[in-house]
């Protein structure tokens, strides 16, 4: 049975997902199943092909909703995972009870693991390491901005690895590697590793130009990149950098050429002096994400609209009330 696995592309929780739903499809599936894993990006417009549901079974996990009638599984914790009120309420109304949704959970990798446990009775407790560690990843739950920047652990250097993996036979290779030879041995693979060495150089130049390119203004931290070329950026630099500020809003050109905005809270703060749902500020512009981080992206040639709304983002963030006075 080929069953197409549509995952959030760029993205360790994503890769995770996909990981672990195909998992939990061989144990509750009678039928033999053959997963191919398709990596989604978001932008403008529909980010869904035809050819995307042609699979026997069709699932989505960490991604966009869609109201698509071939898709049989869905799992999400983005808040902005429902883009009209239309799509949630088709969400709602789905009555098979194969798609779930929760915005609490910690990564979408962890859902699914609940509810292949609490409603299928599938146990998928080989994959705790990788759960664990798509929640650290999503959450922003690391020690400090050093360790969120800095790729010493596997689990770290695959993250850096799948976000440079941009197609289907790329996605395909790595969460089949990943399945078969588990975390250690997969980080350690010489392309991995020559993917690794190269992000860490780009590390210290993104360091160096966002020292050039940071201003500052209260306790918003932005950056405009737009004009310095493509590139793979970690989201947690400008807080390795400033470990003060409480929001960074930045504009950069991805390494496919699309326009991205990065919008995040500092995660090393204190929780409750964050204002604003940034995924909400982020849907305004057809982004999304979650409380604490979002983004958007928009195509080559929209550079005066990217920069239209990272200002616009920027001051929202700079009205939000000092922490102090909190």
């Amino acid at each position: 049975m080929r069953v197409h696995v549509l995952h959030h592309g760029h993205c360790f929780d994503g890769m995770v997902s996909a990981c672990v739903f195909a998992a939990f499809l061989r144990q509750h599936c009678p039928q033999p199943v053959t997963p191919v894993f398709i990596p989604k990006h978001y932008g403008n417009g529909d980010p869904f092909d035809e050819s995307d549901f042609a699979g026997d079974i069709n699932a989505c996990v960490d991604f966009r909703y869609t109201r698509h009638p071939r898709l049989h599984w869905y799992f999400d914790h983005h808040r902005s995972a429902f883009q009209s009120a239309e799509d949630r309420g088709h969400f709602v109304a789905d009555g098979e009870r194969r798609k779930f949704h929760d915005a609490d959970a910690p990564s979408c990798a962890r859902l699914i693991a609940q509810i292949a446990r609490d409603q299928f009775d599938v146990d998928l407790s080989p994959f705790n390491q990788l759960i664990e560690w798509a929640d650290t990843i999503d959450r922003a739950r690391f020690p400090s901005p050093a360790a969120a920047v800095t790729l010493e652990n596997p689990a770290m250097r695959l993250a850096a690895f799948v976000q440079v993996c941009d197609d289907q036979p790329a996605a395909q290779s790595l969460i089949d590697r990943l399945t078969r030879d588990g975390l250690e041995a997969t980080a350690l693979a010489p392309d991995v590793a020559a993917v690794v060495e190269a992000r860490q150089r780009e590390r210290e130049i993104n360091l160096a130009l966002l020292d050039r390119r940071a201003r500052i203004r209260g306790e918003v931290l932005t950056y405009d990149l737009l004009g310095d070329g493509p590139r793979v950026l970690n989201h947690f630099l400008p807080y390795y950098l400033h470990p003060t500020v409480r929001y960074a809003v930045g504009t950069y050109e991805g390494s496919d050429g699309s326009l991205r905005l990065s919008v995040g809270f500092n995660p090393w703060l204190d929780p409750s002096t964050r204002e604003h749902d940034l995924a909400a500020l982020c849907e305004a512009h057809g982004g999304g994400g979650h409380a604490y981080v979002g983004g958007c992206t928009l195509s080559a040639g929209e550079k005066d609209r990217m920069r239209t709304i990272w200002a616009s983002v920027s001051r929202v963030l700079r009205r939000a009330p000092a922490a102090s006075s909190l």
